[in-house]
């Protein structure tokens, strides 16, 4: 090989990858590494419209995350999440000898937990995530669901999915079959159920005599009716299971419904359903040989296939409602009401003053940062839980942005990943800090803006997020003026903020602005 032509090859690699590299430092950089320092850039602050929008119901079929329990927040009112599952067998056509008798059954699903630290005796302690409100009991009552939950829509001749909305409670509470199955004379099982971040202990005796102790991560861990799942599984037809869609339509599911448990405010806690599971522990005859013996068998079911997430708002803030009923979409409103679920978001106009945009164009800036940046109105919002991120998207179009695709950048938490792009709240510094500010860059999509007199200055939404890789969307029951979809990462977070708007009447340095950083061409 020609080792001067390697050199020259090697050479140019090398300053590619630095320019590509400034590139990168220049203009993608984040927060954390960029700060508020923006060396010699130029600063232009542009006024936006920003104003309300109500959401309603919302198609929450399947998510990846769903809550559970009761949560009542002072700036938004009350929300109670009630939710349905069907169920799929472990194993299909298990085989049932004589004289199956059950020992027990539960269900368990696990929290979404932090291991904190571990005892001598091997025993941990865990904080769980997610659990908002007091850790207060809430009523929980497990049911058999009698709605059947299809998976196509025979409304657009079984082409698309079939949807389920958040206002669905009625119906499945109507559907509901016998008594509930949580029936434990242990209140902590049901009439007042806790998230409870103990972790789970479970201890068997061999025939020995000899004790094995099972520890396992914090979750919910029911004792279910045995007398229905002998009936409902190990005396049922074979045919019934055989085959996952044949048993989804014999055992159509389970209905949790929550209600204020006496005394209570209750809590509410993110639950990742997908991850629970049945198990149904019996005995049966095994013949060998002529000699009759019992043993040990375990049948599981999982709590996969469709899903929905059933919501009931009530007692409304009389602000929030009054805001959310009357958007002053003219001028902006004074304050921006975030809500997660059912709730509400922001639409933002960007460059509403005329020929602003055009000004900008024709004298050829280079941007080099652009940041919407809301502050937090933490007099309204001194008592609530607040969410950690917020999510701007193309609202026109209902699709993410393009510097929501270009940020690659990942974080040890998940939910924190795509930290340039942001919108993670910035908190006060000291302990149990109160929210300050969002800050979210759309350096991009002020770039291609100016840069292309044909891009399309699209109207973009404003919302809470759970999760910001879940970047699909979720049908709105009722499609409003502006949209006819939501982010469903939305759909899944169940806290709210109140923010500042753009009305006149916000203090200047309150108003939320687009930031824009730019250098002047040579």
């Amino acid at each position: 090989m020609n080792t001067t032509s390697f050199i020259k090859k090697m050479f140019l690699v090398a300053i590619v990858f630095f320019l590509y590299s400034c590139d990168k430092e220049y203009n993608a950089i984040g927060d954390d590494l960029l700060g508020d320092n923006h060396f010699d850039f130029l600063q232009y602050t542009s006024n936006v419209v920003a104003h309300n929008q109500a959401i309603g119901a919302v198609d929450a079929t399947n998510l990846a995350v769903n809550t559970l329990g009761i949560y009542n927040d002072p700036a938004f009112g009350k929300t109670t999440s009630h939710f349905a599952t069907q169920i799929n067998l472990a194993s299909l056509a298990p085989t049932i000898g004589a004289n199956a008798v059950i020992d027990s059954v539960y269900l368990s699903v696990p929290y979404f937990s932090t291991l904190k630290s571990t005892n001598t005796d091997g025993s941990h302690i865990y904080e769980l995530d997610s659990i908002y409100g007091e850790q207060a009991p809430i009523k929980l009552s497990i049911y058999e669901s009698g709605y059947f939950m299809r998976d196509l829509d025979p409304s657009t001749n079984f082409q698309e999915t079939q949807s389920f909305f958040s206002d669905q409670n009625a119906v499945f509470d109507n559907a509901k079959i016998g008594s509930r199955l949580n029936n434990s004379t242990a209140t902590a099982q049901n009439d007042s159920f806790f998230f409870d971040p103990k972790e789970i202990v479970q201890k068997a005796t061999a025939s020995d005599g000899k004790v094995t102790t099972t520890r396992s991560v914090p979750a919910m861990r029911l004792k279910l009716n045995s007398s229905f799942f002998a009936t409902k599984i190990l005396n049922a037809p074979a045919a019934k299971l055989a085959t996952n869609d044949v048993f989804k339509e014999y055992f159509r599911g389970l209905y949790f419904k929550v209600e204020n448990a006496s005394g209570s405010a209750g809590s509410m806690a993110m639950m990742n359903f997908k991850s629970g599971k049945i198990t149904i522990s019996y005995t049966e005859d095994l013949v060998t040989n002529g000699v009759t013996t019992r043993v040990p068998k375990i049948i599981e079911l999982n709590l996969t296939g469709n899903t929905v997430n059933l919501f009931e708002q009530t007692n409304p803030n009389s602000a929030y409602a009054t805001a959310v009923a009357n958007p002053n979409r003219a001028l902006g409103d004074a304050n921006l009401y975030l809500k997660g679920g059912e709730g509400a978001m922001a639409v933002i106009d960007l460059f509403q003053t005329p020929g602003e945009l055009n000004t900008i164009r024709n004298k050829g800036w280079l941007i080099n940062e652009a940041n919407l940046v809301f502050h937090v109105d933490a007099a309204k919002m001194a008592t609530s839980t607040e969410p950690n991120r917020i999510y701007i998207y193309d609202l026109t179009h209902n699709k993410p942005i393009v510097d929501y695709y270009l940020d690659a950048t990942n974080a040890t938490d998940a939910k924190k990943s795509k930290y340039v792009f942001s919108g993670l709240i910035n908190k006060e510094a000291v302990t149990n800090g109160r929210g300050q500010t969002y800050k979210v860059r759309i350096t991009n999509q002020i770039r291609n803006l100016v840069k292309y007199a044909d891009s399309t200055n699209v109207k973009l939404g404003v919302v809470v997020t759970e999760n910001i890789s879940e970047a699909g969307f979720s049908k709105l029951k009722t499609a409003n003026s502006f949209t006819s979809k939501l982010p469903k990462a939305s759909v899944m977070n169940p806290l709210g903020t109140i923010l500042y708007g753009s009305h006149p009447s916000v203090p200047e340095d309150k108003r939320v602005k687009l930031q824009i950083y730019y250098t002047k061409p040579n």
